[in-house]
């Protein structure tokens, strides 16, 4: 299973650079990540190289954040197979509360990062289905 981190950022100017240095300065990769935003606070999500460490030093540097668990899902880069995908998730009656790209650096092939409720569930489901989890 995947860990995401999730930073909770006042809705301000240099707040991703903020972001992005304190995990330069610990040699942190972001390897896929998706931003939402309010008037005035905004949540980073993100899957990095090592997400504990990343936690820490984000927690360190005056940011609130947390750990949650995600599912990757590795896909071929085809035309229509996210949608094959969310119609798998959809036909299990499975609810997708976001979702991002990123991508397997050692194969190239692209992974679909999703939040779901039951992630252990959702897991079992889509791998009967034939996906390669991560």
């Amino acid at each position: 299973m995947m860990q995401q981190v999730s930073v909770f950022a006042e809705n301000q100017r240099g707040m991703m650079e903020k972001i992005t240095g304190v995990l330069r300065s610990e040699d942190i990769n972001i390897l896929g990540s998706v931003t939402n935003d309010s008037a005035e606070y905004g949540i980073v999500r993100m899957v990095v190289s090592n997400p504990a460490a990343a936690v820490d030093a984000l927690t360190q540097a005056g940011l609130l954040c947390h750990l949650t668990e995600v599912v990757g899902v590795e896909l071929m880069d085809e035309v229509g197979n996210l949608n094959q995908l969310l119609q798998a998730l959809s036909e299990s009656n499975i609810n997708v509360n976001y979702l991002y790209l990123s991508f397997n650096r050692e194969t190239g092939m692209p992974i679909m990062v999703f939040h779901s409720e039951d992630i252990m569930e959702v897991k079992a489901c889509i791998e009967r289905k034939g996906y390669t989890v991560l």
